[in-house]
């Protein structure tokens, strides 16, 4: 019976995926192609035999079809006409003056462009919906363990890589793998614990991260661990609770607690619990002023017997729905260029194909991120969201790059590639997808 529920979360994660992702992707061609004065016959939400349908005003059949694996919009070409003379019957004079490809080749651009724009634009919207919906941590990455060659310390704070800054593992990762190939220096900012400036570490590196096994964990790479730690900044604090009434403010950086420095959220809970009395000067940094509160801690009692002494307050600030949006944009942006960095190490053998992922992969982890909860399914589906448009947008012919560089060489041409070489490019792209397919599929199998 469990195997038969995870079959159908599995099953129903991937259609769902499959389905908005496509639908938003095609969304972006129809209004764009509308706009236009393209007349488009069909808007098909998924695939095969159609099960419902309505005709609206335009004349666009909105479809629906039994299998909800994506779907499609079809938009007249002259062409077609040529092709098939007697399809001329199946329109109005009305829209057979709506054809596609009589269309300005600045106004078809925009409508390939379309479909991957409308990708990134769902990608920043979801990351917007999840950054609104959970604090930011306020969070840094800590050595925490190091090798006899490393010249890292324990308790090293990594501020950035290259200039980039990173604050959480995912961060530094991606970093890392973006240098894939990279020969020669790689320079890290790091701040150390007992030091309130930080310092530059140069390591050179040969043919860095070109092994297939050292991608999997980047990090240990620079022969190191790290961690991801809070900053002992408050987000939040109990009404009328010990730090409330002791006259602390969210966004103050906690300092110290009485004589016990503190550098992480974490160290905290220890600190309190070790006091002997309720009471503790509470040393805090506000508008970059040292400041000291005393305070009177609660405390709580389990059932065990075991005392614990409670400041009142939680960590991680909450975004605005500005701070969210922007930073849903910077998200978008940044793994959409690792995208592009990623396929492009892939070509050039320094990132190991066996990364890519076909459908068993991506309904493994589709159905792994919907059972952890909506935010991780709504996080992956905004990163397919991003590597769609990205892939959509690489000049293959038979995706929306293909037809973009088409068009671009029709504009220096002055006219179209003659039917026979533009059909023997689309035939060439759509075998290229095809292998691509099957060796992801191929990948799948291999690795589950």
């Amino acid at each position: 019976m469990n195997y038969l529920i995870d079959t159908l979360v599995y099953a129903g994660a991937f259609i769902a995926l499959l389905f908005v992702l496509v639908v938003i992707h095609e969304c972006g061609h129809y209004f764009v192609a509308r706009y236009f004065g393209v007349h488009c016959p069909r808007f098909s939400f998924g695939m095969g035999p159609v099960i419902y349908k309505k005709i609206d005003k335009h004349g666009t059949e909105f479809a629906l079809s039994a299998f909800p694996l994506g779907g499609y919009v079809s938009m007249i070409t002259k062409k077609m006409f040529e092709v098939d003379p007697e399809l001329k019957k199946e329109f109005t004079e009305d829209q057979l003056d709506k054809t596609f490809d009589t269309k300005p080749k600045l106004q078809r651009a925009a409508i390939m462009l379309a479909g991957p724009v409308a990708n990134f634009l769902l990608s920043i919207l979801i990351f917007s919906f999840i950054f609104s919906s959970t604090p930011d941590p306020q969070s840094t990455l800590v050595v925490n363990e190091i090798d006899d060659s490393s010249m890292f310390q324990i308790g090293d704070q990594i501020i950035s890589i290259d200039g980039v800054k990173v604050s959480e593992r995912k961060d530094i990762s991606l970093e890392l793998l973006s240098k894939a190939g990279m020969t020669g220096e790689l320079f890290i900012e790091v701040l150390s614990k007992d030091s309130s400036s930080t310092k530059e570490i140069s390591l050179n590196v040969d043919n860095f991260l070109t092994d297939s096994e050292q991608q999997q964990n980047p990090v240990n790479a620079l022969n190191i661990s790290v961690q991801t730690r809070m900053l002992p900044i408050i987000g939040s604090l109990i009404d009328k609770g010990a730090a409330d009434k002791g006259g602390l403010k969210e966004n103050d950086r906690i300092l110290a607690i009485n004589n016990s420095s503190i550098s992480y959220a974490s160290e905290i809970v220890a600190v309190l619990n070790n006091l002997t009395g309720n009471s503790a000067d509470i040393q805090v940094l506000r508008n970059n002023k040292t400041i000291i509160f005393p305070v009177e801690l609660t405390s709580v009692v389990d059932s065990l017997g075991n005392e614990s002494k409670l400041l009142g307050i939680g960590f991680g600030l909450q975004r605005t729905f500005i701070e969210s949006i922007i930073k849903g944009a910077k998200e978008t942006y940044n793994l959409s260029i690792k995208t592009l960095q990623f396929i492009g190490k892939m070509f050039t053998g320094n990132m190991g194909t066996e990364n890519l992922s076909g459908p068993i992969g991506i309904a493994k982890m589709a159905g792994d991120t919907a059972q952890a909860g909506i935010l991780p399914f709504m996080y992956l589906m905004a990163l397919l969201s991003i590597s769609l448009g990205v892939l959509n947008l690489l000049p293959i012919p038979a995706l929306d790059g293909g037809q973009l560089t088409l068009l671009g060489v029709e504009a220096i041409r002055g006219s179209p590639l003659p039917d026979k070489v533009e059909n023997f490019v689309y035939a060439t792209g759509t075998v290229m997808i095809l292998f691509l397919m099957v060796f992801a599929v191929f990948n799948d199998v291999a690795r589950f």
